[in-house]
């Protein structure tokens, strides 16, 4: 059986050494960044808790980080400060949104009575902001700057255009825009009411959010095409 020459045997050798210390190399930097991403994760979700405590104007990043259980530089180092972290949640919140509400781009909506419609708005809605801490301090709260809630603003907005237009298709854009401006606005005006209310109170106003809601989207639905 013929030998391998010694040149080869250590050039294979050391292509095996390669290899290995290639494939080491690749996976370092892959776990760095999972670690990181767990961390920016943890900090956010600290974010969300101590906005919803303690409210955006009274949280610090010395407080975000303690309920994270890291050191404020460990913080400073993915976030510069709290208005980032407001950033950040606002983001992944209406990213959350569009997801939550994803059957509004169901053509057939069109044809769904409006009580139906507004039950599989509210309902869903009054349930993402208990199970998002994050999302009634920035979306119904007051003091964020406008700047770091932008995306969430504007995907609620999208959200409720979709809602507009499933209930009176034939508005003008100009008009469901505007119409969808009112419907947020009437949602950040009723969630704060929610707060610390009973399970029994809580059911009585998402009760009279919905009765509002339907009386707004039926006299929509109802406006002729030539007012449109």
């Amino acid at each position: 059986m013929p030998r391998t020459p010694p040149d080869a045997q250590a050039a294979t050798t050391a292509a095996g050494r390669s290899t290995a210390a290639d494939s080491t190399a690749g996976t370092a930097p892959k776990r760095r960044l999972a670690r990181g991403e767990k961390r920016i994760a943890q900090l956010l979700d600290a974010a969300a808790e101590e906005f919803a405590e303690v409210g955006y104007e009274s949280a610090t990043t010395n407080s975000i980080a303690a309920r994270a259980g890291a050191s404020p530089g460990t913080l400073y180092q993915f976030f510069p400060n709290k208005e980032a972290m407001a950033r950040a949640l606002a983001e992944r919140c209406a990213a959350q949104l569009r997801a939550v509400f994803g059957f509004l781009r169901d053509p057939a909506l069109g044809g769904m009575p409006i009580g139906e419609l507004v039950d599989r708005m509210v309902d869903p809605m009054l349930a993402f902001s208990q199970a998002s801490p994050a999302f009634r301090p920035l979306f119904a709260g007051t003091a964020p700057p406008a700047r770091s809630v932008a995306s969430l603003n504007t995907g609620a907005q999208q959200v409720m255009e979709a809602a507009v237009a499933a209930a009176a298709p034939h508005l003008t854009p100009a008009n469901r825009q505007r119409s969808a401006t009112v419907v947020v606005h009437i949602a950040k005006a009723i969630l704060p009411a929610l707060e610390g209310a009973t399970a029994c109170e809580q059911a009585r106003l998402a009760q009279e959010f919905k009765t509002v809601l339907h009386g707004y989207l039926t006299g929509l639905a109802a406006v002729s095409e030539t007012r449109a």
